[in-house]
């Protein structure tokens, strides 16, 4: 037998009765809708605080039993322990009763349009199936082209979901703009943070990226159900509005290893973008026989360093003409090469590697240019 108790109290909709034609119609309407979804939202209330209260119960339950489980069976504590297990097992049966009470008064609240029917599945599904095998053979040239001119077409969009604050305008907004739900978007989005980062916009880095969670948790989704990313919008943003702690607390802690690995990264990109700079200026003054005149320079004995540093011909010829011939000439080589010191034009002259007058190569060329080194070449 069909038990059809259970239809024979029904709140009618709150405008389908009908009412004296001296009362405003409207407010009576809205007045009795509000008044309805006070009393529900009453009782989730009183349900949620219900739950929390039996949860925290349960909790100090397991652990008052770990302790006496551990504890010297003959020591004061335990005698506090068991006194305490007594009183939370005693609230346990209250809450039992509390819980048997909620489940009476639901069961005896008429249904209305909002309990008559609730769904049965909380997410909207595109029948369409997600498109992967094309993505999976592109070459990464064709990816690379694929994001550039994503990023062309939607770049301003895509600013605007990693501004948006509530979870409301954000499901609202990849409504709107579904185009946006796809790997592209949480790429951009990770270099996005990373930029930020670098600029030391720190604040703004962490509110980017909680965009960029959200998003890759919408994929994440739609790879676990195998359907399109938008039919993940609308689950993945109600659930996390109403999400257990449980869930929550996932979330913020992927949230926080998302922004260690953005600084981290951002990190690594200043010291390599230092290291190439380094390298540039490196290259742009090496001289004419390759050799970096900073390394060179700070090869040099002190005694040539302080002719360099003054830029003083005849000191260097002094201080070349004290120096072992093999050792003078190897140090001038090297300056040469790193265009410290350049050699007269006069193709008469020796080289100083040719010269063999066993004199100075400072001396061999007494009409040759200044060294081309100072102070500030050298910083």
């Amino acid at each position: 037998m069909v038990d059809y108790s259970k239809w024979k109290d029904i709140e009618i909709s709150d405008d389908e009765d009908e009412t004296h034609p001296n009362i405003d119609t409207p407010s009576l309407f809205r007045w009795r809708h509000q008044a309805r979804v006070e009393r529900m939202e009453e009782r989730r209330r009183e349900r949620d605080e219900h739950n929390q209260r039996r949860n925290e119960n349960m909790r100090q339950i397991a652990e008052t039993k770990r302790k006496i489980a551990e504890a010297d069976p003959n020591s004061i504590e335990m005698d506090s322990l068991t006194k305490s297990l007594a009183e939370l097992e005693k609230e346990e049966k209250v809450i039992a009763k509390k819980e048997e009470e909620l489940r009476k008064k639901e069961k005896q609240t008429p249904w209305n349009v909002d309990t008559i029917s609730e769904p049965g599945f909380t997410k909207t599904v595109i029948n369409t199936k997600p498109v992967r095998s094309k993505d999976e053979n592109l070459t990464e040239e064709e990816k690379e082209k694929r994001m550039k001119k994503f990023i062309k077409e939607n770049e301003k969009v895509l600013k605007q979901f990693g501004m948006l604050r509530k979870y409301e305008d954000s499901k609202k907004f990849l409504q709107d703009h579904n185009q946006l739900v796809c790997e592209e978007t949480a790429n951009y989005l990770v270099i996005w943070c990373i930029n930020l980062e670098m600029e030391e916009k720190h604040d703004l880095m962490a509110h980017v990226a909680h965009q960029t969670i959200c998003m890759q948790y919408i994929l994440e989704l739609s790879k676990q159900l195998d359907v399109d990313p938008r039919a993940c919008v609308g689950s993945f943003f109600s659930k996390i509005q109403i999400a257990e702690k449980t869930y929550k607390d996932s979330f913020d802690d992927e949230l926080e290893q998302f922004k260690a690995r953005i600084k981290k990264r951002a990190a690594e990109k200043i010291q390599e973008a230092i290291r190439e700079q380094e390298e540039e200026e490196r290259q742009a003054r090496l001289g004419p026989g390759g050799l970096d005149p900073v390394e060179v320079y700070e090869e040099l004995p002190d005694e040539l360093k302080k002719c360099f540093d003054a830029q003083d011909v005849p000191m260097l010829q002094a201080t070349i003409a004290k120096m072992p011939e093999q050792e003078a000439i190897y140090f001038m080589n090297k300056c040469v090469a790193a265009g410290l010191w350049v050699p007269g034009k006069n193709d008469e002259e020796p080289t100083m590697k040719e010269n063999a007058s066993g004199a100075s190569p400072a001396e061999s060329k007494p009409d040759a240019p200044a060294p081309s080194s100072s102070t500030e070449d050298v910083d």
